[in-house]
C-alpha cells in the first residue's frame, strides 16, 4: 500500500508503460547447485516495500516509472526449454524501454536475455561480473554453468565479452584456456579491488565500443561470501558489496546498456535477509543510474 509520508520504491511500480521495465525470469532447474533460485523476483519484489525513494547521498528523489511485466513462465522449465520465453519477454521490454532489469533466476538467463537485445549477436557487447566464467561444457545441454560458453556457440564472439571479479579457486585452467583463447577478456577479482570497479567498468566500455549494445550480468555471487550468504557459488574473498552496487549505478547511467540482470540469488540460503535486501539495493542503484542519463 502507498504511504505518502514514506514513499517506497514499489510506488513507482506501474502495470501500464515506464520509463524502465522490470521483468522476472525465475529459472531455477538446471543449475549446477540445485536450490530456491525461481523465487528470486517474488522475494526482490517484496523487498523493494522496504526501500525509500528518496537517495539521501546525491539529495534527489527517484521519479521514475518502473513498468512491471511480471514473470516469463519459466520455473518448472530446463534452461534450454525456457530460452524462447525469456528471449522473448526481454526483446519485448528492451524495444519499448529504455533499459530493462531481468529479475533471475540463475544465471542461465543470461543466454536468452543477450538474444532479447533487438541487435544480431555479433552487434552484441555482454560484460559479466562473476566469480565463475561459466564456460563449463554444454553436452547436457544450457545450464547456469555455462550461458557464456553457450553464446560462444551462438556465435556471439569473444572479443564482444569482458569478465570481471573472476576468483580464485572457483574455475578450472581449461576454461581460462577457453577464455584466453576465445578473446575474451579477463579481469580477476584482485585486478578488481586493484584498480577499483570504475576504472575496470571503464576500461571494458572501451574495449566494447564497437558494439551496438551492451547487457551486464551482475551474477550476486561476485559477492563476498560473508556479504552474501544467499548465493551458493559466493567465495570468502570476493567483491565487496559496496563495489557491487557502485557498478550498478554506473552501468544504469550508460545509454548503450540496454539490459541488466541479476542472477544467482538463492532465498533458501539467506541468513537475515542480508542478499535480499542486497538484491533490492542493487535495483535502486540501477535506478538511480539511469535517472542521471543524459
Amino acid at each position: 500500500m502507498s504511504n505518502s509520508s514514506w514513499p517506497r520504491i514499489t510506488d513507482l511500480f506501474t502495470t501500464g508503460t515506464g520509463d524502465v521495465a522490470l521483468v522476472g525470469a525465475p529459472l531455477g532447474l538446471g543449475s549446477v547447485t540445485p536450490g530456491r533460485c525461481a523465487d528470486a523476483p517474488r522475494v526482490v519484489r517484496e523487498t523493494l516495500r522496504r526501500f525509500s525513494t528518496y537517495d539521501v547521498e546525491m539529495g534527489e528523489e527517484l521519479a521514475l516509472k518502473i513498468a512491471d511485466k511480471g514473470d516469463a513462465p519459466v520455473a518448472q522449465l530446463m534452461p534450454g526449454d525456457a530460452f524462447e520465453s525469456i528471449r522473448d519477454h526481454a526483446a519485448h521490454c528492451t524495444a519499448s524501454h529504455g533499459l530493462t532489469l531481468l529479475i533471475g533466476g540463475n544465471n542461465a538467463v543470461t543466454r536468452p536475455a543477450a538474444h532479447g537485445l533487438g541487435v544480431p549477436l555479433d552487434q552484441v557487447g555482454v560484460i559479466t561480473l562473476d566469480a565463475h566464467f561459466d564456460l563449463r561444457d554444454t553436452d547436457e545441454g544450457p545450464r547456469n554453468g555455462n550461458p557464456i560458453r553457450c553464446l560462444l556457440e551462438d556465435g556471439l564472439p569473444g572479443r564482444n565479452i569482458v569478465q570481471i571479479g573472476l576468483a580464485p579457486f572457483a574455475n578450472t585452467a581449461k576454461m581460462h584456456g577457453t577464455a584466453k583463447e576465445a578473446g575474451i577478456v579477463v579481469i580477476t577479482i584482485a585486478d578488481v579491488k586493484k584498480r577499483g570497479i570504475i576504472e575496470v567498468m571503464e576500461d571494458a566500455f572501451v574495449r566494447l565500443s564497437h558494439c551496438t549494445a551492451l547487457m551486464v550480468d551482475f551474477d550476486i555471487d561476485v559477492i563476498d561470501r560473508a556479504q552474501c550468504p544467499g548465493a551458493p557459488g559466493a567465495r570468502p574473498g570476493g567483491m565487496p558489496v559496496d563495489m557491487f552496487f557502485e557498478a550498478a549505478r554506473w552501468v544504469g547511467a550508460h545509454r548503450k546498456v540496454k539490459l541488466v540482470d541479476l542472477t544467482e540469488f538463492d532465498p533458501g540460503l539467506d541468513v537475515s535477509d542480508i542478499t535480499a535486501l542486497t538484491a533490492a539495493r542493487w535495483v535502486c542503484e540501477v535506478l538511480a543510474g539511469y535517472s542521471g542519463r543524459a
